[in-house]
């Protein structure tokens, strides 16, 4: 490790409040039902190939990811599906779930069993693929992009690094962090297929320097593997995000509008690695996935949960509710949202469910802008937020636009810092919906 690296424009530091960072990893027991969405990464939902009466076993495929961008999703339990309905997800919107009554396990044939580490890697470029794209692995650290898709090197692109994203830089998640302690040579490995899936020869693991236990384990780890190198990183939010950490990485600037592959990067997130290895190893489809249950006088923990598991059984794990609690935030406290319902359940997606109290909850008065530029100082994407808001307050979506709205990554930062208590994010968050509404009403 060389040094410590960051991105050179705006960021922010939130109190860290990483309280379950040397808590190891629990395996939380099956609940009595699975609630498992068929909408669960970027693209279209996936389409359901059971039926209501059907009995399905762990890791069986029930839909399919039939459009480009899409994802397979496979049982996470063995029982009987009872119906296929509508249930509440983490957007607050009910979307069409598959209810299964759960039993003791019986796992679906050609599922490995054995996790003995396993360095050796049989499996050509193109079968790796094809295994990522039918075991159903999206991107774990939130985005959800159907990991297959990334790995797909469009033509006349060239992919020159794979980036991997151990940043974990939002505030109370641990669960990252612990799985990089905890199963590090596992993610190396699954590193290596990665990098043989898209032909590259240098592969950076990018680490914040409150994890330095997981950057010296990496990296003693790391010498056993040529051309993985691990890289720690100065404390700054937003570090985990895809542009941010190409620049303090290797330098380079995704352009406007542009994916990674534009400057031959392939961002991952540790999480994908370790699934990515399960599936290409052992034949594991992505059915479960660690989350960590915290917040502040809260008894949490990090846990490895089958996909569809309503957050009450996370709850009631860590002891039920604290009764001054106020709000439950799904993801970190920056760019995570509050969840309108306890029996919501776990995703690919969900890395944090946060338990926050009347005083975390709390909500700043707002005031009129007093024109300090911090929102601006801060914005890691160049943007001024104010102006912004105010465009869209104003409706002047044509403005928003070519003041790059659509460049906003969502971060939050910018009402962070805002001394004022505008809710900058929330504003833009409506004009970057109006916006892209326009721009695909163009194509129409």
């Amino acid at each position: 490790m060389i040094g410590l690296k960051t991105f050179p424009l705006g960021g922010v530091h939130p109190e860290e409040g990483k309280f379950t960072a040397q808590k190891a990893i629990e395996i939380l027991p099956i609940p009595e039902r699975v609630y498992i969405p068929l909408s669960q990464s970027l693209g279209a939902p996936s389409v359901p190939i059971i039926n209501k009466g059907d009995r399905v076993k762990t890791g069986q495929l029930i839909a399919k990811g039939e459009a480009f961008i899409s994802a397979n999703i496979h049982s996470s339990v063995t029982g009987t599906v009872e119906k296929i309905d509508e249930w509440i997800d983490a957007s607050g919107y009910r979307k069409k779930t598959i209810i299964i009554k759960t039993e003791p396990d019986e796992w679906e044939e050609g599922i490995l069993l054995n996790h003995q580490l396993n360095p050796t890697i049989t499996l050509t470029k193109e079968e790796i693929i094809q295994r990522v794209k039918e075991k159903g692995i999206v991107g774990m650290g939130g985005a959800t992009f159907p990991t297959h898709v990334k790995l797909s090197i469009p033509q006349g692109k060239k992919a020159e690094y794979l980036i991997i994203n151990g940043v974990e830089c939002e505030p109370y998640l641990t669960s990252d962090h612990r799985l990089m302690l905890e199963k590090g040579e596992e993610i190396l490995i699954g590193i290596q297929i990665l990098m043989k899936a898209i032909e590259v020869n240098k592969a950076i693991i990018g680490i914040e320097a409150n994890k330095m236990d997981a950057i010296e384990h990496l990296s003693q780890l790391a010498q056993k593997y040529k051309g993985i190198e691990v890289q720690g990183l100065k404390l700054k939010y937003p570090q985990g995000a895809e542009k941010q950490l190409i620049k303090a990485l290797v330098n380079r600037e995704v352009p406007s509008g542009k994916l990674p592959i534009e400057v031959g990067c392939v961002v991952q997130n540790v999480g994908t690695a370790f699934a990515v290895y399960e599936a290409i190893q052992f034949n594991k489809p992505l059915i479960d996935r660690v989350v960590t249950i915290s917040g502040k006088k809260f008894n949490g923990g990090n846990f490895l949960v089958r996909i569809g598991t309503p957050i009450q059984a996370l709850i009631d794990q860590c002891g039920g509710l604290p009764e001054n609690t106020e709000k439950i935030i799904n993801g970190g406290p920056m760019m995570g949202k509050a969840l309108v319902s306890t029996e919501v359940p776990v995703t690919k997606g969900t890395s944090g469910i946060l338990i926050f109290t009347n005083e975390m909850s709390h909500r700043m008065p707002v005031y009129s802008c007093i024109r300090c530029g911090k929102c601006v100082s801060v914005c890691p994407m160049g943007l001024e937020p104010i102006l912004l808001e105010k465009l869209v307050e104003n409706k002047n979506w044509e403005m928003a636009e070519s003041e790059h709205i659509i460049d906003c990554i969502e971060c939050g930062s910018c009402h962070y810092t805002c001394p004022a208590g505008r809710p900058l994010l929330d504003m833009i968050r409506l004009g970057k919906n109006k916006v892209n509404q326009i721009i695909r009403s163009r194509g129409k």
